[in-house]
Formats: C-alpha cells, sequence, structure tokens
C-alpha cells in the first residue's frame, strides 16, 4: 500500500471537504455556506443502498416532490369552488369519492410522500453524521430564499402536523355525500384548526419557494440562462399554493362565522 505523504493527505482531504459541501444540506449555488464543524474523514461503504445514492437521492426527492405539486393544484383547484359555488363542490366532492381508482391514486400519493419524506431524512442525515453544520446567507439579498433552504425540515414537520389533522378530521371516516363543505366549515371555526390550517397553508408555501428551484437542479435542468425564470416560477408557484390554500381556509372561516 503506497503510504501518502503530508501534500497528498492535505489534497485528500481539501478534495473530501469540498466533495461533502457539494453534497450537503445547502443545494443552492447561490446561498453562502460558512462551515462550523470539521468534515468527518470515515471512508464511505462500498455497499450502498439505493438511499445512500447522493444521486438517486437527489432524483427521487424532485420527481416525487413534483407529483405532490401536481396533487396541490388538483386539490386547490378542487376546493376553490367551496368559497363560491357551494352545490358545485359538493357535487365535485360526491364525484370523487365514488370514483373506482381513487384508492389507487390514494396510495401513489402516500408512495410519493413516503418517498420525499425518506429522501429527505436520509439525505440531512448523512449531512449530519459528516459533520455538515452551516450557517446560510443569501447572496442576491433575499433572505426569504435563506430562510426556505435553512427552515425545509421545519416546513416539512409542520406540514406532517397539518396533513395528520387533516385526514383525521375530513377522511377517517370521510363526510357523507353533500355534507363536505359543511364538516369543512365546523373544522375551520375551531380557533385550533385553523391555527394549524394556516401554518400548514404558510409551510407548503415556504417549501415549496425552495424546492420547485432545488427540483431542477436535482434534475439537472437548472442552468444560468433559465435560471432567473425558474426562480421567478417558483416564487408565482409557492404564492398561489401557499397564498390559495390560505385564502380558502380563512374565507371559510370567515364566512361560516357569518
Amino acid at each position: 500500500m503506497t503510504r501518502l505523504n503530508d501534500g497528498d493527505q492535505h489534497g485528500t482531504s481539501l478534495f473530501h471537504d469540498l466533495n461533502t459541501i457539494g453534497l450537503g444540506i445547502n443545494d443552492d449555488p447561490d446561498v453562502e455556506t460558512t462551515r462550523r464543524s470539521q468534515v468527518s474523514s470515515q471512508p464511505k461503504s462500498c455497499g450502498l443502498g439505493l438511499m445512500q445514492d447522493p444521486t438517486l437521492m437527489r432524483i427521487g426527492s424532485a420527481i416525487s416532490g413534483l407529483l405532490l405539486v401536481l396533487f396541490l393544484l388538483v386539490h386547490l383547484a378542487g376546493l376553490l369552488p367551496a368559497l363560491m359555488a357551494p352545490v358545485q363542490f359538493e357535487h365535485y366532492a360526491t364525484a370523487l369519492h365514488h370514483l373506482p381508482w381513487l384508492p389507487v391514486l390514494e396510495v401513489g400519493l402516500a408512495a410519493s410522500a413516503a418517498v420525499h419524506l425518506s429522501c429527505t431524512i436520509t439525505k440531512t442525515l448523512r449531512n449530519q453524521g459528516a459533520g455538515n453544520t452551516a450557517a446560510l446567507r443569501s447572496r442576491r439579498g433575499r433572505p426569504l430564499d435563506a430562510l426556505a433552504s435553512r427552515s425545509k425540515m421545519a416546513a416539512g414537520v409542520i406540514t406532517l402536523g397539518f396533513l395528520a389533522l387533516h385526514l383525521q378530521q375530513l377522511r377517517w371516516p370521510r363526510p357523507s355525500d353533500g355534507l363536505e363543505r359543511e364538516l369543512l366549515l365546523q373544522v375551520l371555526q375551531q380557533p385550533i384548526s385553523l391555527v394549524v390550517y394556516a401554518a400548514g397553508s404558510l409551510a407548503i408555501g415556504l417549501h415549496l419557494l425552495h424546492g420547485a428551484e432545488a427540483a431542477h437542479r436535482n434534475l439537472g435542468l437548472l442552468n444560468p440562462a433559465n435560471s432567473p425564470s425558474i426562480r421567478a416560477g417558483g416564487r408565482l408557484l409557492a404564492s398561489a399554493i401557499g397564498g390559495g390554500f390560505l385564502m380558502i381556509s380563512l374565507g371559510l372561516a370567515l364566512g361560516g362565522l357569518a
């Protein structure tokens, strides 16, 4: 075995540090990373599973995230009539609940959420195990972008809490035909539920603010030419989805009280 001299060891260590930073928590090239701890120099196992492959984790996180965004758009469009056309909303909800392939869709949605969550948690644990704790600040002068990247795990936890409450209130069991909006009004008239729904809406918007650009980067679709458009589209998407769910929650709560 060839013994590395001090210069070779230093170069190897520097390459390992740079490589770890590239696979670290910060996947935004316009966010500055400041190292606070040394990176572990332990060799990586050669028998890594699928969830241990950084490339597969990034692709899995991106594709599952995009599928969840598609669901959010469809779900938001289906909820909008609850504000303006209650009768049409009940017809839509009843027809949706009686679709024969709805259970298949729900299983696929749950699988997408599980993949997205698993990839995110695995990546975070790998970063922490490598000693990658970083301070982030925006180089673009947009602290909200840095906040979205830094708080993606917190936003995910809030979203999961909201989802658990939402399913318990409105899906287990499902409302009877024609009573979907009435039950939703009852839920949103409870102050605690309204706070959780509002927090969930904001958390989804914040998560999308980071995720829209990150998904394109993970799939290799982000470049200097299209990055401004993708960032602008991501902000628009985050505002539309997060703001839309917040507007519906507040609108139904206030409308129900009126």
